[in-house]
């Protein structure tokens, strides 16, 4: 967490809305002491990690192969 005074949040304003956004949160003091805090309205999403799962499990051969008809049928009864 990032710790700046008022005039420097005042000439910064710019990069510290990118920094919220990003994620980042800040403290505002006024004589050292903190008065405000900068947070991000919608927190940024976690990246996604791609291949976290790769060699957890295997897809069958037959995956995509059309359900026997008494499974079809079942979807078809109300």
């Amino acid at each position: 967490m990032n710790a700046i005074n008022i005039h420097a949040a005042k000439t910064q304003l710019s990069r510290l809305i990118d920094e919220a956004e990003a994620g980042r949160e800040t403290i505002i003091a006024r004589a050292g002491r903190p008065v405000a805090k900068l947070v991000p309205l919608n927190p940024a999403p976690p990246q996604r990690q791609l291949g976290l799962l790769a060699g957890q499990f295997i897809v069958p051969d037959n995956f995509d192969a059309p359900l026997p008809d008494h499974v079809l049928d079942s979807f078809e009864q109300g």
